[in-house]
């Protein structure tokens, strides 16, 4: 009796309802790279001239030159956070977009307005928001420290720059008076002009102190993110760089006008006043480490708990 053969049909595989079909076939890795590819080559394409001429700012004006260090710096902080950046869930907020649209918007706003700063701070937020709105809230929090220390790197408007140096130049200049005139030197002070029996001292915008000021400023709180846990101490760092640098850029001007007077008016210039400039500026970070070390011992002494 014949054997009927029965053919055996392979089962067809049910779809899976929850498997995404990848799109033009990418791996998620993939996809990830690509949107990091355009979305860089769009940066690219706005920023490339601001960029530019911040960059070359860095190098000519040396008001700005930490800008190098600071971005070496956030890129260092990233680094030791990556695990912890890794290890956050993604969750994108349609807020970011929010933020994204307000930085166009200023870039809009900087580049018909002529306004520089706006321009490259429009970087910055759209960075921010870029952060929301592909990663998250949680993510970016983690590295709101170097997003915001990035804001040390560019420059002032130059308004608000002149609104500063101005002060600066006659704080500085009333202080040197005042302290030669503590020392017996004969002096008369007009302005930022000090007048001395041997020389007449000018303090110009670049003797006003301003460099010195944000470069310990922009240490203070380096130092202060590196050495620091407490915030409030991190604040008290920062703040202190400001006297400090006010205090150690009349001493500079003071000693520049004791050379002059008692030694020769050409050693207040050229070599000797590059040298002191160093030199008092080693002196303002020492002074800036001993606050340090006298707020970590007030704070050893406020935590014992007397008896």
């Amino acid at each position: 009796m014949p054997v009927s053969q029965i053919a055996v049909q392979p089962e067809s595989v049910a779809p899976n309802p929850t498997a995404s079909p990848r799109p033009f076939g990418f791996t998620p890795r993939a996809r990830v790279l690509v949107q990091a590819i355009v979305i860089g080559c769009l940066l690219a394409l706005l920023y490339h001239g601001i960029l530019r001429a911040l960059v070359a700012q860095w190098i000519d004006d040396p008001n700005y030159s930490h800008g190098f260090f600071i971005l070496l710096f956030c890129a260092w902080i990233l680094q030791t956070r990556r695990a912890d950046l890794r290890s956050l869930p993604r969750k994108p907020s349609s807020w970011g977009l929010v933020v994204i649209v307000g930085a166009l918007a200023i870039l809009i706003l900087g580049v018909f307005g002529a306004e520089i700063y706006l321009s490259r701070t429009s970087l910055l937020f759209l960075i921010a928001g870029m952060t929301i709105y592909f990663a998250g809230w949680k993510i970016f929090r983690t590295a709101l420290l170097p997003w915001g220390l990035l804001f040390l790197a560019i420059p002032l408007p130059a308004i608000i720059f002149n609104q500063i140096t101005f002060p600066l130049q006659f704080g500085a200049s009333r202080m040197a008076a005042s302290l030669l005139a503590l020392l017996g030197v004969p002096v008369l002070r007009q302005g930022n002009i000090i007048m001395l029996p041997a020389l007449t001292l000018d303090v110009a915008e670049a003797c006003s102190g301003l460099r010195s000021l944000m470069a310990l400023f922009s240490i203070g709180v380096i130092y202060g993110c590196i050495f620091e846990r407490k915030a409030s101490n991190r604040v008290l760092l920062a703040l202190a760089a400001i006297p400090i640098a006010v205090a150690a850029n009349a001493i500079r001007i003071v000693t520049t006008g004791l050379l002059g007077q008692y030694w020769e008016p050409d050693k207040a210039e050229g070599f000797f006043h590059l040298f002191s400039g160093a030199v008092i500026f080693v002196c303002t970070l020492l002074l800036l480490f001993a606050f340090h070390a006298a707020l970590k011992r007030f704070g050893r002494r406020s935590s014992v708990q007397p008896s």
